[in-house]
């Protein structure tokens, strides 16, 4: 007797602390601040649990800018606990039958959004634990049914919450999915002979930076080394084919000021991918460069100075 009563005792007292709940909200939209959409969404998530912890990611993404939506969560997740809700609404099909989701990263990271591409590098990066569709009968804003245009208030900001502060468990989202989300097909990174290839995944916006997905690692493979000019060719996918958008030289070389100014170098960014710049003068506005899956990028040494 004596025994069972101390096993149901442990049992009573051990089982909470396996529990994890999420603990934070991260917000992310194409709302801009200019009027009160963030705030209703804010506003909301309030409503769940007025001591819910939440941030802002972004809410400058580009408008209908699906690839860029993709690219912030990717860019920031790794940086937040275990646990953190994401929530992104890049929603330019908003009222169709796109499916809104939750899902749940290897890394132990929610992601409430559209499935729209939005998932495209989380899944990724950071690997699918398990994808659920919310069930938009449990999980919207009580009186919203009406509202077919801002379902990142109706739907995601309060799912995200109640998540988030643990009203509703991953399992009580909705059904569950099969482990695969709509991707953007982009140029992945290579080493092909002795040319790195890869794509523009984002601007460095503030100063006009061209940031590619070439990691550290893949740069150390190949014959390029810190001092040498490189051969640099940016091209876009248009309807008409392949364009060449910038052709040059420059060195590699580890900071700005290690080039004159106005000139233009190759360097590690912080994320420790390759990226190119011109000192104290905007790359992308010069040459016209943009970012998106359309984008592309080759780099071989050159090393005629």
């Amino acid at each position: 007797m004596k025994k069972t009563f101390f096993a149901l005792t442990f049992a009573t007292i051990a089982l909470p602390a396996l529990a994890t709940t999420p603990s934070a909200l991260v917000l992310q939209t194409d709302f801009s601040l200019k009027d009160g959409a963030v705030s209703a969404m804010q506003g909301v998530a309030f409503g769940v649990d007025s001591e819910l912890k939440m941030f802002n990611l972004t809410h400058e993404i580009e408008p209908y800018n699906i690839w860029e939506a993709s690219y912030r969560l990717y860019q920031t997740a790794t940086y937040w606990p275990q646990g953190t809700v994401f929530v992104s609404v890049v929603d330019p099909g908003v009222g169709t039958e796109r499916k809104s989701v939750v899902l749940k990263t290897k890394t132990g990271h929610y992601f409430v959004t559209p499935d729209n591409g939005t998932l495209t590098l989380v899944a990724e990066h950071l690997g699918i634990d398990a994808l659920r569709e919310i069930d938009e009968k449990t999980n919207r804003l009580k009186g919203s049914e009406k509202s077919y245009t801002f379902h990142g208030r109706d739907v995601y900001a309060y799912t995200g919450a109640r998540l988030a502060a643990g009203k509703i468990s991953f399992d009580q989202v909705g059904p569950l999915l099969e482990p695969k989300v709509e991707v953007i097909e982009y140029q992945q990174s290579t080493l092909e002979k002795d040319t790195l290839k890869g794509n523009i995944p984002v601007l460095d916006i503030q100063y006009g930076n061209i940031w590619t997905n070439i990691n550290d690692t893949l740069l150390e493979k190949s014959a390029i080394k810190k001092g040498d000019h490189v051969c640099v060719k940016i091209t876009e996918k248009t309807e008409k084919g392949l364009k060449t958008r910038y052709s040059g030289k420059m060195p590699y070389v580890s900071s700005f000021g290690d080039v004159q100014e106005g000139k233009p170098l190759m360097y590690l960014n912080s994320l420790l991918n390759v990226s190119f710049a011109l000192n104290m003068d905007s790359f992308a506005n010069k040459y016209k460069i943009k970012s998106g899956a359309e984008w592309s990028v080759s780099v071989k040494s050159c090393n005629k100075k």
